[in-house]
């Protein structure tokens, strides 16, 4: 009987030699080992995502979240930070569980972890796909000693309103720039080996369209066509399933009248049938239970059909652990359905190497080692300095010279804690570099530094309290406005030029952070106007997480340098720049509107039936407007330098093609001025006449092109036909014959244009 199963085992194995398609994933095989012998409370419980609670060193095993863990009720934890706690956390789940399956450990690492890099928006400015990537690896490194092994990253949401808060965390308004930087994030924290103790698993978000709610309210309704969802909006999020992500967290908004966390079409048919993703889906923060208020049932319901449409793991809620039995009781939902969102979680888990050794991600020694690391806060400062856009610069203004008295002012002038930004969780705030600091350090003993505060944040105590939160104190000063600009004149009137510290506080932009006003707040502006009647040379520095609305500082302001929020090392590196020791080279990835009123404003917008006639203000019977031009303040692509860039005229190989053959564009890019510098070389298509409406250009490429003073570099872009390609009427992802304006430039407002004329 014995040699008769033997036999048996070998002819199996055979099979499965000769036909490998009979074998499963090594890892799907070994997550269903553990299923089979799981109860329906430990399916469930891998399904299970709740915050850490009051867990601390050495308390695991007294939380409140213990006896769960201990239960097999928990599939993984988010918000807990350190080595020591997380490898306490740890040990009750492989050492006091029933079956010691290991916990996934969460946090929402988006823009650094304690070495914190620019505000995502920021990062995109540099539009330096490398030093992106570097900074996520930097950000997986440090996080991953910590015991951290997944993130809530990258968000790549297309947002086209800067009144919504969380266009901070996102890389601005186009497909295109957003795909790459997805791409290169996902690299960034996965690596090439998941396993790797130094790698974390990333988690796209928010699935779907975020990006676009109705009047830039956070978590409001999201309503648009198929055909922008999938030319526009999608992009993004499908290049980082290309790239590999492990994980995709759903949006709070409804997706064609059903909220994302239950619409199947999303989950299932787009997620996985037709991009092929492999990994499991997590909600946001309580988005089951959500989904009662959008009005599509009670928790059991809304929770059933979270599962149904494709979600594996609930984040907060506890929707699945409460009502998932009862529901396959009911038989509204199949122990299927239950055994696949298991496994995807097992598998994950199993790619991270957490069974191989459970608190490889917990490594004190390392955490004291690579954690807000000398290198690291360095590398952070390098990468900030390569953000900042230059919006203004009158008469060479700046760079400004190490000499003289230089009279610092505003609500942000030294204030360290707001210098990381929104979404900076696991940062040392009160260890950041002020700009304050940073000017001082950057002048030593050459020059003299004063300092007055000028102006609060915003003048309504009630709304500055809204936004002084997470540890990021505003320092309100409770003098009056005029005490506060008198003092700033005071100081300021034997200085030789003066830095205003403007903009918004960090969390005035981020999550549930909506804005309906977004310019400057007018006792900051009172500051502004006072400081201008000096006489004397102002510099405005801009910190803000979103475009603003500038017409008035772009009228009146000699000098803009917009540094957003640059993180741990911000003071040191916008010393950097205004000093000239870095040439600014960042451009902007999002469009600044002139007035709210212009919203949304974008660069790669269609045209009208009746458009705008070029170089024309005002048409009557034409799509404008009475009061100002269509042109936004500053447009997608723009930022200037303090070295001057000439662009010759665009040379095409061919002026007719056919089929797959290759087009190069040139041009010639010449440094007029008298400073090394980088310049962000733009290539744009469109595509003149097609089947449906098309953009008036679309960004296709891009390179960032160093210069010394005086050189030349012929810069060429290769186009083939899938840089042509978009979705039709039919959602077919196609290209079509005819005529095509190949455009190349410094933004998408001057551009150098040649004509192409390309055949099946």
């Amino acid at each position: 009987m014995k040699m008769k199963k033997l036999c048996c085992g070998i002819v199996l194995l055979a099979i499965c030699i000769i036909k490998p398609v009979c074998a499963q994933d090594e890892y799907t095989r070994k997550a269903d080992s553990i299923i089979a012998i799981m109860t329906l409370e430990e399916k469930i419980g891998q399904l299970n995502l709740p915050a850490a609670g009051d867990i601390t060193t050495g308390q695991a095993a007294s939380a409140n979240i213990a006896e769960k863990i201990k239960a097999g009720q928990v599939g993984g934890l988010f918000n807990l930070k350190s080595a020591e706690k997380i490898r306490d956390v740890q040990r009750v789940a492989v050492e006091e569980s029933r079956l010691k399956i290991p916990l996934l450990f969460g946090m929402d690492v988006i823009h650094g972890y304690e070495s914190v890099f620019p505000i995502p928006l920021g990062m995109a400015s540099s539009w330096d796909m490398e030093l992106i990537e570097k900074s996520a690896r930097i950000a997986a490194i440090e996080a991953s000693a910590d015991g951290i092994n997944w993130t809530f990253s990258p968000m790549t949401d297309i947002s086209r309103d800067p009144r919504w808060g969380r266009v901070s965390e996102g890389n601005g308004e186009d497909p295109y720039l957003g795909s790459q930087i997805a791409k290169a994030m996902v690299n960034g924290y996965q690596g090439d080996d998941l396993s790797a103790p130094n790698t974390i698993m990333a988690c796209v978000k928010h699935f779907a369209l975020y990006g676009a709610p109705e009047a830039g309210r956070d978590y409001h309704t999201v309503d648009m066509s198929r055909h922008r969802m999938y030319n526009e909006y999608f992009p993004p999020y499908q290049a980082a399933i290309d790239a590999g992500v492990g994980t995709v967290m759903t949006a709070f908004n409804e997706v064609d009248g059903i909220p994302a966390s239950a619409n199947k079409w999303l989950m299932t048919e787009v997620l996985r049938n037709q991009w092929g993703f492999d990994g499991f889906v997590v909600t946001d923060y309580t988005a089951i239970n959500e989904m009662i208020d959008h009005g599509i049932g009670d928790l059991k319901e809304v929770s059933a059909r979270a599962l149904q449409a494709g979600v594996e793991m609930d984040m907060v809620g506890e929707g699945f652990l409460t009502t998932l039995p009862q529901s396959l009781e009911e038989g509204r939902i199949t122990q299927k359905q239950i055994d696949d969102a298991c496994r995807l979680i097992l598998v994950a888990k199993y790619r991270l190497g957490l069974f191989d050794n459970p608190y490889q991600y917990a490594d004190p020694e390392r955490s004291k080692k690579d954690v807000y690391s000398n290198e690291n806060r360095k590398v952070a400062r390098e990468i900030a300095s390569q953000t900042f856009v230059l919006l203004k610069n009158d008469d060479q203004i700046l760079p400004l010279k190490k000499q003289g008295k230089i009279a610092l002012v505003g609500p942000l002038g030294d204030n360290k804690e707001n210098m990381t930004g929104t979404w900076s969780v696991a940062a040392r705030v009160d260890e950041a570099i002020s700009l304050r600091e940073g000017l001082q350090n950057a002048i030593g003993n050459k020059a003299e530094i004063v300092y007055a505060r000028g102006a609060n944040v915003v003048a309504d105590p009630a709304l500055e309290a809204r936004i002084s939160i997470f540890g990021k104190n505003t320092h309100r000063d409770d003098r009056p406005a005029a005490d506060m600009i008198n003092e700033a004149l005071e100081i300021a009137k034997d200085a030789d030029v003066i830095i205003a510290a403007m903009g918004e506080a960090a969390e005035m932009s981020g999550e549930a952070s909506s804005m309906t006003d977004i310019t400057l707040p007018e006792n900051q502006r009172d500051l502004l106007k006072a400081l201008l009647k000096t006489g004397k040379p102002v510099i405005m520095v801009l910190f803000t997480g979103r475009p603003l609305a500038l017409q008035w500082e772009e009228d009146h302001m000699p000098a803009i340098l917009n540094v957003w929020f640059a993180g741990s090392e911000a003071g040191d590196a916008i010393a950097d720049v205004l000093f000239g020791d870095i040439n600014p080279s960042g451009k902007l990835t999002a469009t600044f509107p002139r007035n709210v009123g212009q919203i949304p404003i974008y660069y790669n917008h269609k045209n009208t039936g009746r458009p705008l006639s070029e170089g024309e203000w005002f048409q009557k019977f034409r799509s404008n407007y009475l009061d100002v031009p269509n042109t936004p303040l500053y447009p997608f692509g723009y930022g200037l330098s303090y070295t001057t860039f000439e662009y010759g005229d665009i040379k095409l190989s061919h002026t007719e093609l056919q089929g797959d053959q290759t087009l190069k564009a040139s041009i010639e890019l010449k440094n007029t001025g008298t400073y090394d510098g980088a310049e962000v070389v733009q290539l744009y298509i469109r595509d003149v006449v097609a089947s449906v409406t098309r953009p008036v250009k679309e960004l296709k490429g891009f390179q960032k092109i160093n210069l010394q003073a005086g050189e030349s570099r012929t810069v060429t872009f290769e186009i083939t036909p899938n840089d042509l390609m978009f979705y039709d009427y039919d959602l077919e992802h196609v290209w079509e014959p005819g005529a095509f304006e190949i455009m190349i430039g410094g933004n998408s407002e001057e551009l150098k244009t040649g004509k192409v004329d390309w055949k099946k």
